[in-house]
């Protein structure tokens, strides 16, 4: 019997430095994760608060008509992001995408440097005619601008698709 319970004991023991070591290992992965983790923001989102200096974020939204402007150098780019609600200036070193244009929608992956301007390391334009990053439809959506014309095309932005307005709609606010 005495035989018996050292073998229980055991087990328990075992089990318990197997459940700890599963939580150690489930710990550090998550903590690894974390410091990968991209959060996307709109422009309205970050007005409300603003991300912590040097944490990398997605910004996303259209880019604002007549705010494109080159450095000197050419290859600095300054523009607004907006929702058309709150804009978001950005500055952007490298090359653009060819499809990247004022009022169509964007991407930016950056930071906030400690002098207070968000820095863009990264820039996605739409690849077609039919796409809008969801995040950057969803936030227009949320912030009461979105507006769809009868062929689904928001009015003064790019068409997103599966969001097009029943037959015989007319032009008004899309409320999901």
């Amino acid at each position: 019997m005495k035989q018996r319970m050292k073998r229980k004991t055991l087990r328990l023991y075992l089990l318990a430095a197997s459940l700890c070591l599963l939580g150690v290992a489930v710990g550090l992965a998550l903590y690894a994760f974390q410091s990968r983790i991209v959060f996307f923001f709109s422009p309205t989102d970050i007005a409300a608060e603003r991300p912590a200096t040097g944490r990398v974020v997605r910004l996303g939204g259209l880019v604002e008509a007549g705010s494109v402007e080159r450095s000197g150098d050419g290859s600095t780019i300054h523009f607004k992001v907006t929702d058309l609600q709150h804009s978001v200036d950005v500055t952007y070193r490298g090359v653009l995408p060819d499809l990247f244009r004022e009022s169509q929608g964007v991407v930016v992956e950056g930071a906030y440097a400690s002098d207070g301007n968000f820095t863009a390391n990264e820039v996605l334009a739409k690849h077609d005619e039919k796409y809008m990053p969801p995040e950057v439809a969803k936030a227009l959506k949320e912030s009461g601008r979105w507006q769809e014309g009868t062929n689904g095309e928001p009015v003064g932005g790019t068409p997103v698709s599966g969001t097009a307005a029943p037959a015989g709609s007319t032009s008004g606010s899309s409320n999901p």
